[in-house]
């Protein structure tokens, strides 16, 4: 009941924020043209180390802009500000075994904080895990000379301590759009470039 309630408060306050902007002021005719607005995004490749299997090769690729107000939901028909597209592929390579798992998935959310980004893609192929599952990752960009991060969330125990299977075990909750652990995970090889952008409020002609 308490994820339902946040939920509906969310809702509702996107609704209120939506609704505010829609009766500001409307823009003058001699109003200076404006810049085309900055759009967030993260590119880039990466080799991770991953503590709970530090011998095998786990490489992700995430290609991933912003789409805001693109992606119509039930009860959202204008769209979510969070709403991206792009792709994340990943490919591990199991040390001992020399077995090699990838998968693809479609960007559906990207939000970004600074050199951080938080975004999740729907699975579209894969040799492990089942089409149409939402996965979460997250990026966080090195300072001071230190390696870029990611997180992914089936790398963590990402389990719903009230709810339990038939046996009486805990399960894995689903991910929501734009839910990821931070990025706990840092890269060996390549990296990551986010870019920054604002959650814009909506656009006049869809409000």
């Amino acid at each position: 009941m308490r994820v339902t309630s946040l939920t509906a408060l969310g809702l509702a306050a996107l609704t209120v924020l939506t609704a505010t902007a829609a009766t500001g002021p409307a823009p003058s005719d001699d109003a200076p043209a404006t810049k085309p607005a900055r759009t967030a995004s993260v590119h880039g490749s990466a080799r991770i180390h991953y503590a709970f299997s530090p011998d095998d090769d786990i490489r992700f690729t995430i290609d991933a802009e912003a789409a805001p107000y693109s992606r119509p939901l039930p009860g959202l028909p204008q769209g979510l500000p969070t709403d991206a597209r792009g792709t994340v592929t990943f490919r591990h390579v199991v040390a001992a075994t020399g077995q090699v798992a990838t998968a693809k998935a479609r960007v559906d959310c990207l939000v970004t904080g600074g050199g951080t980004a938080t975004l999740t893609a729907v699975v579209t192929r894969s040799d492990v895990g089942p089409v149409g599952e939402r996965l979460g990752f997250s990026v966080g960009e090195g300072r001071a000379g230190k390696p870029d991060r990611l997180g992914f969330s089936w790398g963590v125990a990402n389990v719903d301590p009230e709810k339990a299977d038939e046996q009486g075990n805990v399960t894995a909750p689903k991910v929501g759009t734009c839910m990821a652990p931070a990025p706990f995970a840092p890269a060996t090889r390549g990296g990551f470039r986010v870019r920054h952008a604002e959650l814009p409020l909506q656009p006049a002609e869809i409000r």
